[in-house]
């Protein structure tokens, strides 16, 4: 597959000391790429770089095979982003933004705008300062996708959307991916348990550094937790496992590999992990 973005020493120094990057980081077209990790992991920075949002330190951003800075307006004409920052002067109200983004965007679809409008009930006279957190979320999607872009940058996409309207926005983005083989999507979220159904690939971030980056598949597949009191776990040899936690006396270890660590160890209480469990331990984790 091809890469749609490319992403090479990225890295961003802010004042208070966080540092970001370098990162190095692929995403195929066609793909829902996952991006977790805690709150000021770094995740928002990432999305800002690619936006030139933020001006970065070092590195480089290819986004359709172009220079990302280079060819900023060219290459945001096909990004449709749903961010806390809201792109549009929040005094107007969505039949005022219409107009604006027609001007703004070549494939700007007033259609396909109060279409979307309609379905999600947003009402359009009322100034967009006034919309209510789950009104917002929702108008910002409507634009997101409105000039027919070829990738989404969602950053915590279904805040504030009760289940009905979530469920519906989720099917809206796997639409979007299913219309045409190129269109990708990149997608944050602390609700890991609709990652785990959506997305292609993950990455998780913590402090700044991508900590893993793989196929959702396959890390559900092949990753799992086992239990070992301390007398056993002093026997594990450190290579064939992540990390681990203790809790009440028991030693919960993440493993790579569940098949080659059960041959290894003759354990037979390997379990499942989820992508939050997943989270936690490389993230909380003793390594």
């Amino acid at each position: 597959m091809n890469n749609i973005i490319e992403i090479k020493g990225l890295s961003k120094k802010y004042k208070n000391g966080f540092q970001f990057g370098k990162v190095d980081l692929n995403v195929q077209a066609g793909r829902i790429l996952g991006v977790i990790g805690e709150d000021g992991a770094g995740k928002t920075t990432l999305f800002k770089c690619l936006l030139n949002i933020l001006h970065k330190d070092s590195g480089t951003v290819n986004i359709f095979g172009k220079d990302a800075l280079e060819y900023d307006s060219e290459v945001k004409e096909d990004i449709g982003v749903v961010m806390d920052d809201v792109f549009v002067p929040d005094v107007l109200n969505p039949k005022e933004v219409d107009s604006m983004m027609g001007s703004l965007y070549r494939n700007w679809d007033s259609r396909v705008y109060f279409d979307y409008l309609n379905k999600f009930n947003i009402p359009l006279d009322k100034k967009i300062l006034t919309l209510s957190a789950g009104s917002l979320k929702k108008f910002q999607i409507a634009t997101a996708l409105s000039h027919h872009p070829k990738i989404l940058l969602l950053d915590e996409p279904t805040n504030g959307l009760d289940p009905i309207v979530k469920n519906e926005v989720l099917r809206i983005f796997s639409d979007f991916i299913n219309k045409d083989k190129d269109n990708t999507i990149i997608v944050s979220s602390n609700i890991t348990s609709e990652l785990e159904s959506l997305c292609d690939d993950i990455v998780l971030i913590d402090k700044g550094s991508i900590v893993l980056n793989g196929e959702m598949d396959d890390i559900l597949e092949n990753y799992g937790i086992v239990s070992f009191d301390e007398k056993d776990f002093d026997k594990v040899d450190k290579k064939d496992y992540l990390t681990y936690m203790v809790d009440n006396g028991k030693y919960h270890v993440l493993v790579a590999n569940k098949k080659d660590f059960k041959k290894k160890y003759k354990k037979n209480n390997i379990v499942d992990v989820n992508l939050e469990e997943l989270m936690i331990l490389m993230v909380k984790g003793v390594k």
